[in-house]
């Protein structure tokens, strides 16, 4: 056996074979048919010698680095991580590799992260959420292709995959009011994040086709974060507010709701109703399970790997549609 740290040639490889260092080629780019028995010693021989390709060499050749970056945004969110989860999984199926960084939901380390993927040649670019403005992402697209997801962008939606987060939160406001809610309040994720203006947005419109009436004083603004969950509902009661129940933009918020309810001995959902929105994996073992908007991360990540393939492949891609879906669990209930 050869010493693993030996750096194994084509042409060992075609003696090891018995067959002609062209042929070896021919096998490994796939680019050209080679007689099955000369296949498979090539093969056999790859196997032995515990050949491991160059696939930076390979990408120079071919004029590609056969890598694709990844911006994705706080590494540690679950929702993130899920859609992150997805694209890998396309790409465990590809010749190419995954180059992974952290936007962390701030521009200008979102822009460097552009620009440092730009210089390491990737072959294509997929950013998870974040903030990168239009006109940013398209001149860098003139370049490195570039797909979206978890963001809806006027002008580009073309490169995007996204789910629709206004009529995911119509839809959880709506079954509220179907339950006889009237008195929903709010807690709504960070402002500049669309996510949580489409929310917001949706949520109002829910209350308005329902003729009830949109109050900003039941609107408390979140960070996504668990802890101001907690400090939102304190701030409700600081304001002598009354509600039957409440929409969390996502769940994190929702863990941090239930936790400042149970410490003022109010019961969810006998007291009062609570929904939240990604239905992240912990949201089934909360105390009542959590009922929570379901978005596909998983599916949009491998949507996303698969568009920039498509891409990169020059071949047409076929967008589909992702919908959240409506979890119900045991955290709402009728009003009485």
């Amino acid at each position: 056996m050869t010493n693993q740290r030996e750096k194994i040639t084509i042409q060992q490889i075609a003696d090891y074979a018995d067959v002609s260092i062209s042929t070896v080629s021919r096998v490994l780019s796939g680019n050209a048919k080679v007689a099955a028995d000369k296949h498979e010693a090539v093969l056999a021989a790859v196997k032995a010698l515990n050949y491991r390709p160059n696939m930076f060499a390979r990408g120079l050749a071919s004029g590609q680095s056969m890598t694709v970056g990844v911006i994705t945004q706080h590494i540690s969110s679950p929702f993130y991580d899920a859609i992150t989860k997805g694209i890998l999984e396309v790409f465990e199926d590809s010749p190419y590799s995954p180059l992974i960084v952290d936007g962390q939901w701030k521009l200008e380390i979102e822009k460097r992260a552009l620009h440092t993927l730009q210089n390491r040649q990737v072959d294509g670019i997929i950013v998870v959420g974040g903030n990168l403005e239009l006109e940013t992402l398209k001149a860098f697209d003139q370049h490195t292709p570039v797909v979206v997801v978890a963001r809806e962008i006027e002008d580009f939606k073309e490169r995007c995959i996204y789910t629709d987060n206004f009529q995911a939160a119509y839809n959880a406001t709506q079954f509220l009011i179907r339950a006889g809610h009237k008195e929903i309040a709010h807690i709504s994720g960070l402002l500049e994040h669309p996510d949580a203006n489409l929310r917001l947005q949706g949520y109002k419109q829910a209350l308005i086709d329902a003729n009830i009436p949109y109050r900003e004083d039941l609107i408390v603004h979140g960070n996504f974060l668990p802890q101001s969950g907690l400090l939102a509902v304190e701030a409700l009661f600081t304001r002598n507010q009354t509600f039957s129940a409440i929409f969390c933009a996502n769940d994190q918020m929702a863990m941090g709701t239930q936790l400042a309810l149970y410490r003022r001995g109010i019961r969810v959902p006998a007291d009062v109703s609570l929904i939240g929105f990604d239905d992240q994996p912990a949201s089934a073992f909360m105390t009542p399970p959590l009922t929570t908007m379901r978005p596909p991360a998983e599916e949009m990540g491998r949507s996303a790997a698969a568009h920039i393939f498509s891409i990169l492949k020059k071949m047409p891609y076929e967008a589909q549609d992702h919908t959240c879906e409506l979890i119900v669990r045991e955290s709402v209930s009728r009003v009485r």
